[in-house]
């Protein structure tokens, strides 16, 4: 197989032809600026802090945005990198370790938080006592004080827009558990950027990999060379995203370009959904001020925010505390 562009050896076949490394390198990078610049993610005034783990999706996410700072020469002290320590043996410190290795190479800030620190337990020894009470899954756990986290480090790191590596095979799961779940109005919020867009305490979070799939994203971080642990947290298993994501993967094998249809078909329709729920005093694309948690001041609709919540059923149900 080779490239369609120059005959050299083909490392990937894409729906519109195959293409070399060179190419395939070029084909992506001019992808991610595309997604940046069509949706306006990124721009020249904005301090910007990526959401980082140290595998392929972040750590594409951080070199292309420091590529993209450096080819429209946006000053790279506005440029920071953020990690959550969530506290899962055996998986994130290897990762960590990776990403410090990779901005002390790129010459980019790390900031790190963890569980521990502002929860007091890490995610390992939260899980069983959570899950006893209300029967979370360690998924749910985590995304709720991943979020708040992120959320309060890109602040502290002064950050007016926050980049994620969440790529095409993870939006395209998104939009089809929100269907299966009924949660239309979600939905509204999401898209290459996403959040509230009204609240002074939240930073928006901007997505350039949106229309890069896994495959893609992940042959790109090889063809980089990067150290990366091409390995799966150990409780995604346990997930209702893991059941979506098989299906998906299956559909796609089966009928190539799935995915790329579910998010061009989100795309037309998100005016819609925002024009739809815009309205809604529940939905944070309105202009009405959200509410701040009695407990902690992070963006909330309700009196106690969901992270504040899990953090008093560990307070409260805690058996290894000194009596």
């Amino acid at each position: 197989m080779n490239c369609n562009k120059c005959q050299d050896k083909a490392v990937i076949k894409l729906q519109h032809g195959s293409l070399c490394k060179k190419h395939f390198i070029d084909y992506f990078e001019s992808k991610v600026f595309q997604t940046i610049n069509k949706f306006e993610l990124i721009r020249r005034d904005d301090k910007v802090c990526v959401a980082a783990s140290g595998g392929k999706d972040s750590l594409s996410a951080l070199y292309l945005t420091k590529k993209y700072f450096l080819k429209y020469n946006i000053p790279l002290q506005n440029l920071n990198a953020l990690i959550i320590n969530e506290g899962i043996y055996g998986y994130r410190e290897k990762t960590l370790q990776d990403l410090q290795d990779f901005c002390k190479d790129q010459d980019i800030n790390l900031k790190i938080l963890s569980f521990k620190e502002f929860y007091g337990k890490d995610l390992d020894q939260a899980y069983p006592i959570i899950n006893k009470i209300t029967g979370k899954k360690p998924c749910n756990i985590c995304g709720v004080w991943r979020r708040q986290l992120i959320n309060i480090g890109a602040r502290e790191l002064g950050a007016t827009k926050l980049v994620t590596g969440h790529n095409l095979d993870d939006e395209s799961q998104v939009v089809l558990m929100n269907m299966f779940k009924a949660n239309v109005k979600i939905s509204a919020k999401l898209g290459p950027m996403s959040g509230i867009s009204n609240h002074e305490n939240f930073v928006r979070r901007v997505k350039p990999l949106y229309l890069c799939s896994e495959k893609e994203t992940r042959l790109y971080a090889l063809l980089k060379k990067w150290k990366v642990e091409f390995t799966e947290c150990p409780y995604v298993t346990e997930s209702y995203r893991a059941e979506v994501r098989e299906m998906l993967n299956n559909m796609e094998e089966k009928y190539p370009g799935t995915k790329t249809g579910i998010i061009n078909s989100f795309l037309d329709t998100l005016p819609l959904l925002k024009e739809k729920f815009k309205d809604d005093k529940n939905n944070h694309q309105t202009t009405n001020k959200p509410n701040v948690c009695e407990i902690c001041s992070e963006p909330t609709n309700k009196k106690v925010c969901n992270a504040c919540e899990l953090k008093k059923i560990i307070i409260n149900n805690d058996t290894t505390k000194t009596k």
